[in-house]
């Protein structure tokens, strides 16, 4: 099978470098984003996907617009039996998705239709979820709505982050891939329809989505610091001042005072806790102020002087 493979992040890269050591797959070009400014330097470097194939000796493409005649003139010429499509970064045009003979198959980390959009294993975790997966489809003209090939579910860890998860869904998911292109030569894998009811959705992340509420309860600020690390974080304000946290629940078994308002400061035991909703307790584990280095939460607490009643959220 002649294999186009179409991705950009760290998260593509397992299962290119999968299908590289299969012995029946031709991956006969590569197609990445431009080399873009990186890390904290900002020095243009080449995606951690064009580094791979460069390294494996694989033609690569790398066109500012992948709408764009001559990318598909590019695309046309390599007359690929499909296209692999992990995390690209630019949407496809309807007009290139009959080239190959098997489509543009993605690996897409939910469990399909739950979670469509850039950012499935943030919100799955955001959201208290259990379990994910891993989806390939064959792409349509839509988001994330063409038909399903195979699937295989993923637990998701109580304390796991969204860069563990990610982490482990890039691994699963390569054996899935390769499983998915063989069906499809063989003749012996069908796809199927999306139930579109029961689809939902998620977007890429917002700034504004780490701002913490402290009405939600201490499980669902915990579950959105685990997603939402490093960015944007969990953060708050305090006397007027932007201040990033790490905290997790205390256990129920540990009584503190339960007629706190919402985001009320207070020690227990040499611990920093805030009240939340539902009657529920985060315990503070890391503030980092504005423009000041990360602290443990005491040392956070006995330099802040907490009086009486302080809250986290107050302008």
């Amino acid at each position: 099978m002649r294999i186009v493979f179409c991705g950009t992040p760290p998260f593509a890269v397992p299962t290119l470098k999968h299908l590289l050591a299969q012995g029946d797959f031709n991956i006969v070009g590569v197609i990445s984003q431009p080399d873009r400014p990186r890390g904290r330097g900002q020095i243009v470097s080449p995606s951690p996907v064009k580094a791979v194939a460069l390294a494996a000796g694989l033609p690569v493409h790398q066109p500012e617009k992948i709408g764009s005649p001559e990318a598909q003139e590019h695309l046309q010429k390599l007359a690929p039996d499909c296209v692999v499509i992990i995390a690209y970064g630019q949407i496809i045009p309807a007009r290139l998705l009959h080239i190959p003979k098997y489509g543009w198959i993605n690996l897409h980390a939910s469990l399909l239709p739950k979670y469509r959009g850039a950012a499935p294993i943030y919100w799955a975790i955001a959201n208290g979820e259990t379990k994910t997966g891993v989806t390939t489809m064959r792409i349509d003209a839509g988001m994330d709505t063409g038909e399903i090939l195979l699937q295989r579910e993923i637990p998701i860890g109580p304390r796991e982050t969204a860069t563990e998860l990610s982490i482990r869904i890039a691994e699963a998911g390569s054996p899935v891939m390769a499983e998915t292109l063989r069906g499809l030569a063989a003749g012996t894998l069908k796809g199927r329809a999306q139930d579109h009811g029961e689809a939902t959705y998620a977007p890429l992340l917002k700034k504004e989505d780490g701002r913490i509420d402290w009405t939600r309860s201490a499980k669902e600020i915990f579950d959105r610091m685990r997603a939402f690390a490093p960015w944007p974080g969990a953060y708050t304000n305090f006397r007027g001042q932007s201040c990033h946290l790490r905290g997790e629940p205390v256990p129920n078994q540990i009584h503190i005072k339960t007629e706190a308002a919402s985001g009320t400061l207070f020690l227990e035991k040499n611990e920093l806790c805030v009240a939340c909703g539902g009657a529920t307790f985060l315990r503070v584990l890391t503030v980092k102020m504005e423009g000041r280095k990360q602290v443990s939460a005491l040392e956070f607490a006995n330099g802040a002087r907490l009086m009486a009643g302080e809250r986290f959220g107050n302008t």
